[in-house]
């Protein structure tokens, strides 16, 4: 029975990977699993509430601090954060060892086999095992930034690649955040090469927001606006261009290095686009953006998260990656034809002028089919609000029948 059940969820201290696996950790409250959810005491607090129904099954632990979260520091301290993850090996271990759960599932980074590739070149084209024609692999520009960053030494004396092999050698079954119908082949690869059990779960969308409960004066007003656009016309975006004529919504992060508001754009970057589109700087409401029915498209980054995000509301996709795994995520989006990627220069420069001709392509054409290697593979709309929502039944059944079973969860 579920209720039986016992599930220790110990993610990487990053809220690319917390969010997810605490998104996870209330389903299973959900289907009537008990979670312990171990994370730092900060990261812990910084979580969503729970909801009184679930609270009974999910108990937050934090363990001693030291190790808080990637969004706390530069990316070249990330390597140090590991050091103090990995001090959170012996209580982790006491933590197990006084619950005795029967699952354990944990993330990437907790080794606690070796398969390198040689250069960066070798991770510009698919691997060997990959039998089927695939578009998926970094670009050369991707490849001299990934290849040191999981192939490379750093301060935690531990390799990322390292990381990766020792968990997956010592864990019994692997859980994806996918699903069968978006990425089967891939996963079916993956379970013979690992020689292990590959439990796809869906991809866990976040909740949908029931209403809107905006309060901030300013986003009343740009929902205001939303209102008066045409359906399905205005593009969400990260970075964009007014070149591509389009209405747009552009939600900005304040970059480090402005003092103020006024210093991010140019004087007179509001006057030259205010009749076609409104930029927002700071936090934006995305989910209630993305589910506006005024918005068409969303120009990102291709994170798997934000990949998830936008593809439950069935917009049109057009990604322009920068780090980590976002180039493997676009090349797959655009090759199950659910993605535009703006096109670069082998040094990976681009233009605005790229940017708003993959605006006008993606939003212009909705109806156009993707082929790619010969085959047609646009998805219709329905297919990827299905995709969106399936949670493998396999995993169901599974999470009734296997006992102590320690298990890695890529996300």
């Amino acid at each position: 029975m579920a209720s039986d059940l016992h599930i220790v969820v110990f993610p990487w201290s990053a809220f690319g990977h917390i969010l997810p696996f605490f998104h996870f950790s209330k389903a299973l409250a959900e289907a009537g699993v008990h979670v312990s959810f171990v994370s730092t005491p900060r990261n812990i607090q910084r979580l969503p509430a729970i909801s009184p129904t679930l609270a009974p099954l999910i108990n937050l632990y934090g363990l001693p601090e030291g190790a808080e979260a990637t969004v706390d520091i530069p990316a070249e301290k990330i390597q140090y954060l590991k050091i103090a993850y990995d001090l959170l090996q012996h209580p982790f271990k006491q933590f197990v060892a006084e619950k005795s759960p029967n699952w354990i599932i944990v993330d990437f980074c907790s080794p606690w086999a070796k398969r390198f590739r040689r250069s960066p070149e070798s991770l510009t084209s698919p691997p060997e095992w990959i039998t089927f024609p695939s578009s998926v692999a970094f670009r050369s520009y991707e490849a001299k930034n990934m290849y040191p960053a999981m192939y490379g030494e750093n301060a935690s004396g531990i390799r990322d690649a390292e990381r990766v092999a020792k968990t997956v050698s010592g864990c019994q079954a692997i859980a994806v955040r996918s699903c069968i119908e978006f990425e089967g082949e891939y996963i079916d690869v993956y379970q013979k090469l690992v020689s292990k059990q590959v439990i796809p779960i869906g991809l866990l969308p976040p909740e949908k927001p029931e209403k809107r409960e905006i309060t901030d004066g300013t986003w009343n007003t740009i929902f205001e606006w939303l209102d008066n656009q045409e359906h399905e016309s205005v593009v969400f975006v990260g970075f964009g261009s007014e070149l591509s004529k389009l209405p747009y919504l552009w939600a900005l992060r304040k970059p480090t290095w402005a003092a103020t508001d006024l210093d991010v754009l140019p004087p007179e970057f509001n006057n030259k686009t205010s009749e076609k589109g409104i930029v927002s700087i700071g936090w934006a409401p995305q989910l209630e953006l993305l589910s506006h029915p005024s918005i068409g498209g969303s120009l990102f980054h291709s994170g798997w998260g934000s990949v998830i995000e936008t593809l439950q509301y069935g917009l049109c996709l057009i990604v322009l990656p920068f780090i980590a795994d976002q180039g493997l995520n676009a090349r797959l989006l655009v090759e199950k034809g659910l993605a535009v990627e703006v096109d670069r220069k082998e040094d990976g420069s681009f233009t605005r002028h790229d940017i708003a001709k993959s605006l006008r392509l993606a939003m212009e054409h909705k109806s156009m089919v993707f082929v790619v290697f010969g085959r047609e593979n646009r998805l219709t709309k329905d297919q990827v609000y299905e995709i969106a929502y399936r949670v493998d039944v396999g995993f169901r059944e599974n999470i009734y029948t296997v006992k102590k079973i320690n298990l890695i969860f890529f996300f």
